[in-house]
């Protein structure tokens, strides 16, 4: 059993966010958040195993993991941060998507946090996918329609473990807060204001309506430059 608390947006915004792929929702923040257009997204490639997987739009859980040193707590109080750690994951504003950093420096992906019995249970928890610089395994039994960004993909986990969860972390140049709401697909993922996410769906549609007619005439068998350039002022035209 999870804890899904009310979040701060109706379901019916993240359900319409995730009629749209992540490239959409970031042509949309250019019209309604133009200030963010450098910011707030992930700027390095990630791998994504499953790219056919929708959209996922949910509320962060964040986390910073190490793999390269033992665990110094003794077993019982390991035992204790795991649960903790579960807890967390599991409670709180819902969906979610972890997020988690690995902070192994030079070497992180080095052990892999993510498989086949983590991605069954954060699923078992209530979230949708992970967003990670680190490393994942176990593909072919990774738990259906859970989604995956990772930095790589390796065999082994060291001995990775979850150093602290709850605070900021910064996972292939997006930084992240708990409770932050985010949108990833095969692309990548992005950070969404509470504050403007109802209004990123007609800024998206507005910006389909905005394509069409260049790519109607890119598509053509008719295609010249002069009806690209009528079709640009067309587009242009468009509010």
């Amino acid at each position: 059993m999870t804890n899904t608390a009310t979040g701060p947006l109706p379901a019916s915004v993240l359900e319409a966010l995730g009629r749209y792929d992540t490239p959409t929702i970031c042509n949309a923040m250019e019209i309604v958040a133009p200030e963010r257009r450098l910011i707030g997204y992930t700027t390095k490639p990630l791998v994504c195993p499953f790219p056919d997987l929708p959209p996922i739009v949910g509320y962060a859980r964040t986390v910073a993991i190490r793999s390269v040193l033992k665990n110094s707590l003794p077993p019982e109080e390991q035992s204790k941060r795991r649960i903790a750690y579960f807890e967390y994951v599991g409670t709180g504003h819902g969906p979610r998507i972890s997020v988690i950093q690995d902070i192994d420096g030079p070497d992180v992906g080095y052990g892999a946090f993510w498989g086949e019995v983590q991605s069954n249970v954060h699923k078992a928890l209530g979230c949708l996918g992970v967003i990670t610089d680190g490393s994942i395994r176990d593909i072919p039994q990774w738990a259906p329609g859970f989604q995956a960004l990772a930095g790589s993909i390796g065999p082994s986990h060291a001995w990775v473990h979850a150093e602290s969860f709850g605070g900021e972390v910064r996972v292939a140049g997006m930084t992240v807060k708990s409770d932050d709401l985010i949108h990833a697909d095969q692309h990548g993922a992005v950070v969404i204001p509470h504050d403007i996410a109802a209004k990123l769906p007609e800024a998206a549609e507005l910006c389909g309506r905005r394509e069409t007619p260049i790519l109607e005439i890119a598509r053509s068998p008719d295609f010249s430059l002069e009806k690209l350039k009528a079709a640009l002022k067309r587009s242009a035209e468009i509010h």
